[in-house]
């Protein structure tokens, strides 16, 4: 006999459980279906992983942060922690090592009929909270590698260790490829890197943490559709910072003088030949450039509002790149590794109704969707900068859960 149930949260992670808090204090009956258990997307992370965001700025409902580091970062396994003890806190119906596959109209008195790894289940509502980085993004060209050159992407990536012995080339200079490299680094690997054009910015900037001054700017309550860049921002590559050993700047220029082999695209693969673009300057430039710009704004910021703070102390890493061959020889290098920070794909195929663009993405307004009783919540800038972080997860799934609650009576 198929189960019905009035809501089924899709997705157990910190947005699910987020949407499970608020639905349990609404009294709303409902399930969460997880396909691994809490934790699982940051236990699945590489060692010495930290969170980029400061741990104060970490408050899913009724669980802020409760350490004693509210300016550090955050250790995979206290994240881990973390998201363990807020399920915990409040014993959240759920079910891990379930698998959704399949959600579509119920033809049984309810709205969706869910297909399951255990058996159909209909509801009258769903939340999906899967997240935007669904599927590892490796590149079609992949095949094109010798067999034994060793591939991997950032999310298989644990520790050096995992690598055969010589040198690694990482392709994508986003944050995960960027901290990736730096670990690779501190293993003493002689590592070659192929820089694309995701951003940077400093660490800390005039006295403060980087994040508290994008706070303070307004970028956290900025609704999606008011950004410069609109709805795409959903798409574009985050800067890159890290929050290791108590946070600190990501430059390429500085990673280049810390021996690490900077190259434009990677555009071709061969057996153990491959092809850069001629772009590695330009890419450089437009990092700096995008870098100033955000800085200079937030300059004319802190002039309009009077605020006082030490003078920018940054200085340009004095590093350009040498006129070089825009082929290299992987066997010739010493190259036996290739590491993919070429980031992840959504993929929401399995949801049979008409909500999804020609993207494939889906439609919804702050997370409500056309589709009565359908929701969405966890994906990067679902309404604000931290819809996909702790930072915000939690409001979103108050706004969405309200909306259910609302639309059911």
């Amino acid at each position: 006999m198929t189960q019905q149930i009035d809501t089924v949260v899709i997705g157990g992670g910190q947005a699910g459980l987020s949407a499970s808090w608020h639905l349990k204090k609404a009294g709303r009956e409902h399930l969460v279906l997880d396909r691994g258990k809490p934790g699982d997307t940051w236990r699945n992370r590489w060692d010495s992983f930290c969170l980029v965001t400061p741990n104060e700025m970490c408050r899913l409902p009724g669980f802020p942060y409760d350490g004693d580091e509210p300016d550090g970062f955050m250790l995979r396994d206290e994240i881990v922690s973390y998201v363990e003890r807020f399920a915990e806190s409040f014993d959240p119906p759920y079910k891990q090592g379930v698998e959704v596959t399949r959600l579509m109209p119920s033809d049984d008195g309810a709205r969706f009929s869910l297909e399951t790894s255990l058996g159909v289940l209909n509801a009258d509502n769903v939340i999906v909270a899967v997240g935007t980085h669904q599927r590892p993004n490796i590149p079609a060209w992949s095949n094109k590698f010798s067999d034994d050159i060793f591939q991997l992407h950032t999310h298989d990536y644990r520790n050096a260790a995992q690598l055969p012995d010589g040198g690694v080339l990482v392709i994508g200079s986003g944050q995960s490829g960027c901290q990736v490299v730096e670990d690779l680094l501190g293993e003493g690997r002689d590592v070659h890197l192929c820089v694309g054009k995701a951003g940077r910015l400093p660490r800390r900037y005039r006295g403060r943490e980087i994040l508290e001054w994008l706070r303070d700017t307004g970028l956290f309550e900025m609704p999606v559709d008011e950004h410069p860049a609109g709805p795409e921002i959903r798409f574009k590559p985050n800067v890159h910072v890290s929050g290791r050993d108590g946070g600190h700047t990501i430059d390429l220029r500085q990673l280049a003088l810390d021996g690490v082999k900077l190259h434009g695209r990677l555009t071709e693969v061969d057996g153990y030949q491959v092809r850069f673009a001629n772009d590695l300057a330009q890419n450089l430039d437009a990092i700096d450039k995008d870098c100033k710009e955000r800085l200079e704004k937030l300059d004319a910021f802190i002039v309009e509002n009077g605020i006082e703070v030490p003078e920018s102390d940054l200085q340009p890493i004095d590093w350009q790149p040498k006129v070089e061959p825009t082929t290299l020889d992987l066997r010739k290098s010493g190259i036996k590794s290739v590491i993919y920070g070429t980031g992840f794909r959504f993929d929401f195929r399995w949801i049979d109704f008409p909500i999804l663009d020609e993207r494939g993405y889906p439609r919804y307004d702050r997370g409500v969707t056309d589709i009565p009783g359908l929701y969405f919540i966890g994906l990067h800038w679902l309404h604000r900068f931290g819809s996909g972080l702790f930072l915000d997860v939690g409001r979103d799934a108050e706004y969405v859960v309200e909306h259910l609650c609302r639309q059911s009576r």
